[in-house]
């Protein structure tokens, strides 16, 4: 394996991060992941999103936000021929002590119900289920892509 390296997602990665998402099963992509919508998000959420990368090809991506109380875990992927290696682990510990450095201790996060893959992924992170919970949208826009 070649050596990797955890960095901070800049706007400069957006395509390559599109990419992988697009390739990730279990994602939905919408209008607000546009590159002028994740600048935005990077903007307001310094610090906070992380890649991976060996021999400058993105092997994995996630994108962090936090509301001030409590953080949100969004669009975790890994390249495909990269799953297994700790990649995944490596995005999701880098996000939840970026979160910690400004005091968010809780993380959130959304799964799709028919992705076990990913839910399995979560479980053996040590991530609970919220069962007691349910999520409602709002969509104040005509367009259903948002």
């Amino acid at each position: 394996m070649h050596k990797t390296q955890l960095r901070l997602m800049q706007l400069e990665d957006y395509d390559a991060v599109l990419a992988l998402w697009q390739d990730s099963s279990g994602m939905t992509l919408r209008e607000a992941d546009s590159r002028q919508n994740i600048g935005a998000y990077l903007a307001k959420n310094p610090g906070l999103s992380f890649v991976v990368e060996a021999d400058g090809q993105l092997l994995g991506a996630v994108l962090v936000g936090t509301d001030g109380r409590r953080g949100y875990l969004q669009h975790l992927a890994v390249r495909p021929s990269a799953q297994g290696r700790g990649v995944g682990r490596t995005l999701v510990q880098a996000a939840i002590d970026a979160l910690a450095d400004q005091g968010i201790a809780k993380t959130h996060l959304f799964v799709h119900t028919d992705n076990p893959s990913a839910q399995a992924f979560y479980d053996r992170l040590g991530w609970h289920p919220r069962d007691e919970v349910r999520m409602f949208s709002f969509n104040a826009s005509s367009r259903p892509d948002i």
